[in-house]
This record gives structure tokens, sequence and C-alpha cells, in this order.
């Protein structure tokens, strides 16, 4: 007897699979720049205000650039967070991971889950969660409202696709 695998049994292919980042308006080399202007805005001010005496206030020009750094490198490293849903037949599986390369796994059955959604007149989705038997597992949260509802849309088609 074989035992087949996921691949070769037609139930267990994934009907829809999505990756979910978030979005980051500057790369690598927009950050860059930012930070070697502030750096080179901040320093014209320090000797500004040295050559009038001002040094007091030398320090807070280092201590605003410092803030920005860390500022910047907590955005990249939130920016690192992913989720992968995929749906097939059998099961719904959502991995999420962490910025620091964790994941977590959860899998919920695709005939008694569903996608619950939390919308706010004015904004739109605000929230997304698969719920199944009392267990809500929040999706898509780091998603701007105009992903979500794009997510949620293509999301809710593959659910009842399967469910046919």
């Amino acid at each position: 007897m074989i035992a087949s695998t996921r691949a070769d049994n037609p139930n267990e292919r994934p009907v829809f699979t999505a990756e979910l980042r978030p979005h980051r308006s500057l790369g690598p080399k927009g950050t860059r720049v930012l930070l070697v202007l502030a750096i080179l805005l901040g320093l014209g001010h320090a000797t500004l205000f040295l050559a009038i005496g001002a040094w007091p206030v030398l320090p807070f020009f280092g201590l605003d650039i410092l803030l920005l750094i860390g500022a910047v490198w907590m955005s990249h490293r939130a920016g690192r967070r992913r989720e992968e849903v995929s749906i097939s037949r059998v099961d719904i599986r959502l991995r999420s991971f962490s910025p620091e390369g964790a994941m977590v796994e959860h899998r919920f059955n695709p005939l008694s889950a569903r996608l619950e959604i939390a919308r706010h007149a004015e904004i739109g989705i605000t929230a997304l969660h698969i719920a199944e038997r009392g267990r809500m597992v929040p999706v898509a949260s780091f998603l701007n409202p105009q992903e979500r509802e794009s997510f949620a849309a293509a999301f809710s088609q593959a659910l009842a696709r399967v469910r046919r």
C-alpha cells in the first residue's frame, strides 16, 4: 500500500493561498536617505547652536537622532511579521510568523469555520477573525481597511467554493 502525500490527494490541494505582509512605505534605500538627511540636518543645527554659544542643547540633537533610528528599527522589525493562509477541501490553515521568526499554526474545518468581520461605518473593516466552535483567531490584523476588504472577499469566495 502506498500512502498518498498532500500534493497527490486532490482534496488536500489548496483552493486559496495568500501570504499577508504589512506594508512599509520606506525600503532600505529610502531609510538610508532619511537617516542621512536627519543626521546632516542635526549636525548642521548643532554646529549653528555651538557657534552661538548654546552648547547645552547639543545632547538633544543626538537624542532626537537616536529616537528616530530606534523608531525606524522598530518599524522595520514589525514589517517582518507575516501570515500564510490556505484553504483546501480538508482544512483551513493559518500560519502566523512573528518578527523573530516564531511560527504559530491554526487549523480549522472549512465546513464549520466562518470569517467574522467587524465593520465601522466610516472606516470599513476593523478586524477579521476565523471562528470555529467558540474559538476565534485574528487574521490580517496588520493590513489597512482596503486590504482587509480585498482579503475578506477573496477568502469568503474561496470558502464558499470549498463548501459547494
